[in-house]
């Protein structure tokens, strides 16, 4: 069946059967298997031009042409497992980070993509997110650090939230706002964030602002609205908790019982929410209701990332 990633909407999901599934997410249509062999599927992003999906699993990272059921590019020399992958908004760089310790800068200009910049965080690195600038990078690592990495300069800071805990996840909001981060006792930190002066050697800043005690168990995953108004936590408790960002009281609780909720990801208006359970489904909940519009059923094993597109071109 012809599909065209670029002009249509797009879900992307993965897991530990190996396989990456694409979908039509509105007719919940699977129209193409993604083999993903030899590891299973950490993370996944798609590039700002919808054609490239991006896949992070154990010692591999490798890039799908959408049109096509195989990679295009398998990345050399990636030790242990890639946590998470995300690119730059114009597409000319890609950031990885993984178990190794390193997040990595990757120059997208050639068919071979290379190692630019690295940066050590001396533990595990479990989350990447890139802040609305496109300059620095927030960083969650497995010792309870939080890292702002100015990818540029170098310049980098560090936070720890709280002592003898693990980062799992961390995100800014897309209007540059706010930090969100969660840890492996279920809770999630929030910071607000000033604009970077002019000065190149000067980060944005972070000012703690409020403490969530979101799950009683292992937080995985939190990611921000497309419009900045709602922020979501997943766990291992089987819930993702929504929370408005006015105010980050409690909107809405969804849940999937006996099922870790590996990830989230918001619709581009902000009122639906994709969800990846333990189960092998991904599922599409309306956010106003709390209430499930479509079940999406191929996955073999569990269900571990997202990715979704509009189907709007960037650039």
């Amino acid at each position: 069946m012809s599909f065209d990633p670029c002009s249509e909407p797009m879900l992307a999901t993965g897991g530990y059967d190996h396989t990456i599934k694409l979908w039509q997410p509105y007719s919940g249509f699977c129209y193409r298997t993604l083999q993903h062999t030899d590891s299973q599927v950490n993370a996944l992003d798609i590039n700002p031009n919808g054609t490239i999906l991006a896949a992070g699993g154990y010692q591999h990272i490798r890039l799908y042409d959408m049109n096509y059921s195989y990679p295009v590019v398998n990345f050399e020399n990636v030790l242990k497992n890639v946590t998470r992958v995300g690119f730059q908004e114009n597409g000319k760089w890609m950031f990885t980070g993984g178990e190794d310790c390193r997040v990595r800068i990757w120059d997208m200009s050639s068919q071979s993509p290379t190692c630019k910049r690295l940066f050590d965080c001396l533990t595990p690195v479990n989350a990447v997110c890139l802040h609305p600038n496109q300059i620095e990078l927030a960083i969650g690592s497995q010792g309870g650090s939080v890292y702002l990495w100015d990818v540029q300069s170098d310049v980098h800071e560090q936070l720890i939230p709280e002592v003898e805990s693990s980062i799992q996840d961390i995100a800014i909001s897309p209007n540059g706002a706010y930090m969100a981060a969660v840890n492996n006792k279920g809770n999630c930190y929030i910071w607000s964030l000033t604009n970077r002066s002019n000065s190149e050697m000067q980060l944005t800043q972070t000012d703690p602002k409020l403490k969530i005690e979101a799950h009683k168990k292992y937080a995985l995953r939190c990611r921000f609205s497309p419009d900045s108004s709602l922020l979501v936590t997943c766990s291992g408790d089987g819930t993702a908790k929504i929370y408005r960002t006015d105010s980050f009281a409690l909107q809405a609780e969804l849940k999937v019982e006996k099922c870790w909720m590996w990830d989230a990801v918001f619709s581009n208006d902000s009122k639906y929410l994709f969800t990846a359970s333990s189960d092998g489904k991904a599922r599409l909940w309306k956010i106003e209701t709390k209430s499930i519009e479509r079940e999406y059923q191929a996955h073999l094993k569990a269900l571990t990332a997202l990715a979704f597109r509009d189907g709007t071109v960037k650039g």
